[in-house]
């Protein structure tokens, strides 16, 4: 997966040729885009969208698919992690480096006493990640048993998300708020944005790694405040120097960051980042360039190549 992952980013490295300053701002798909269409629409492609300086410059939707249809974004969602640590931050509940046990007391006392939220959010607490695809309540969630030393492992998997979740939780509780109303109330709401649904575990408390569905140009919101660095419409919603902090490499993963695929590559954009899900779900962000692309599909076992997807969406002779 983190091969797929890496190898996908290395041709985004053609991306500035192109999306030029003679493409029109009004939806639409662009004769350039037509190959990676067909190719993404024989594939059970469902949505592709492109935005460059907040405009929508290619949109089209396939396979029965329309604008209006909510999706899954499957791990697309762990993104959303990282406002909601950011939020927390900013109003004084944590910080990254703070001890996950200042808030799990039953983690005191315990192997597991010395892990991060940083840890967690970036996948390198050393827990056991737990099986893609199958999320967790929060309860069963901290549970999990200590099998790495804390920062030396990158291990991917949902189980952090949802102690994450507990943290939050709990921290929102003298607020009588959930997760998800904390991130609607401070992000979701500012930019614009409605969530269709979210998976909830038997307590009703949302899936952070895998739980959100929302239409396409919905998923585009969060894209453009990320790429503005957490700005919308002149206010600043999430702090840009937290938010580059979730754009950095832990020593045992270049590739992620806090809940960011990474692009360390040393070829295209530096700052490209990217949410991605089962299904080939794909939020891909240059912040640099302000471009955002939106991707829904279901296309798993139909014999889709991220690689030669992209080859046919961008110049043959700009790629390496």
């Amino acid at each position: 997966m983190i091969r797929i992952i890496c190898l996908s980013l290395l041709c985004l490295l053609a991306l500035p040729a192109l999306l030029t300053a003679e493409e029109s701002s009004s939806p639409g798909v662009p004769a350039r885009f037509q190959p990676a269409v067909k190719y993404l629409d024989a594939r059970n492609g469902h949505a592709f969208l492109v935005y460059r300086d907040g405009n929508l410059i290619a949109e089209t939707y396939l396979n029965g698919w329309s604008a209006d249809q909510a999706h899954r974004l499957a791990s697309g969602t762990k993104s959303f992690s990282a406002a909601l640590a950011i939020l927390a931050i900013q109003d004084g509940l944590l910080e990254f480096d703070d001890k996950v046990s200042d808030t799990i007391t039953e983690w005191k006392n315990d192997p597991r006493s010395e892990i991060t939220i940083r840890q967690l959010l970036s996948l390198t607490s050393g827990i056991d990640p737990g099986p893609t695809g199958r999320v967790p309540s929060y309860a069963n969630a901290i549970e999990a048993e200590l099998r790495n030393r804390p920062g030396r492992r990158f291990a991917y998997g949902p189980v952090p998300f949802q102690v994450f979740g507990e943290v939050m939780r709990r921290k929102l509780e003298p607020q009588s708020l959930s997760p998800d109303e904390y991130l609607t109330q401070k992000v979701l709401n500012p930019i614009g944005m409605k969530v269709d649904s979210w998976r909830q575990d038997e307590n009703g408390n949302p899936h952070l790694p895998s739980g959100m569905f929302v239409t396409a140009r919905e998923w585009a919101k969060y894209g453009q405040l990320i790429c503005n660095l957490g700005q919308h419409d002149g206010k600043q919603i999430l702090d840009a120097k937290l938010l580059k902090e979730c754009f950095e490499p832990t020593e045992v993963q270049s590739r992620y960051g806090m809940t960011f695929w990474l692009n360390n590559t040393g070829n295209g954009p530096k700052d490209l980042v990217m949410a991605a899900g089962a299904g080939k779900q794909k939020l891909y962000i240059i912040p640099s360039l302000k471009i955002v692309i939106v991707q829904f599909a279901e296309a798993e076992g139909r014999r889709y190549s991220e690689i030669d997807f992209l080859k046919l969406a961008l110049p043959p002779a700009l790629l390496p």
